[in-house]
């Protein structure tokens, strides 16, 4: 048995994926943010995000979005967005130091792509993109934050990144960008497969 301390860690990113959201604005340009909230559910990927910041006044008027997903690759371009917002005025929760700007795409040094079923683009360099619509949008318990949930309308992948001659993800080949309690990182080699995987690797152990 383990032995354990208690602690009071000040945020709970126990190692989650970082995606980057991509919704409309007003004026009908696109808005990039970097988020680490998030999973899916089937063909709904659950996000969770904060209610003052400009993706979550833009989901709560206008439902269309990309989930593209980065890998460690671009951690650097993901980070650029960290300390900026598209809200003018910068919301008073944001942390002391954010400011406001416009293009995130070209703060961030990444390229939009056009979607196929929604208005927004997806990020070109992201080797998973999700095309998406918000079908419920509320605020949790303490009303600090947004979950959304998101029914997925299109996936594209690279297709380095697919098992040929399937619609599966390869999972030797796909190494999503983590967030590990505000670190980066990528993924380790491969320990195992599930039972309920449909891509086993050779020589790999269940």
């Amino acid at each position: 048995m383990t032995s354990t301390v208690t602690i009071a860690p000040s945020i709970l990113y126990f190692g989650t994926p970082v995606v980057l959201l991509t919704t409309e604005n007003d004026d009908g340009s696109p808005n990039l943010a970097p988020m680490s909230s998030a999973w899916a559910l089937g063909q709904t990927i659950v996000l969770g995000l904060g209610a003052d910041g400009q993706t979550g006044y833009n989901l709560r008027r206008r439902t269309d979005l990309t989930i593209s997903v980065p890998g460690p690759g671009l951690w650097r371009q993901v980070e650029r967005l960290a300390g900026v917002t598209g809200r003018f005025p910068v919301p008073e929760s944001k942390p002391a130091g954010f400011t406001f700007v416009s293009d995130k795409f070209g703060r961030a040094g990444l390229t939009p792509q056009d979607s196929d079923l929604v208005r927004v683009p997806r990020v070109a360099e992201c080797g998973l993109q999700f095309e998406a619509r918000a079908v419920q949008v509320r605020l949790d318990s303490g009303k600090d934050f947004l979950i959304v949930e998101a029914e997925v309308l299109k996936v594209h992948a690279d297709p380095a990144l697919v098992v040929p001659g399937t619609d599966h993800v390869d999972p030797g080949a796909w190494n999503p960008l983590i967030y590990n309690f505000r670190h980066y990182f990528g993924l380790g080699p491969e320990l195992g497969y599930s039972y309920r995987s449909q891509t086993p690797s050779k020589g790999q152990p269940r």
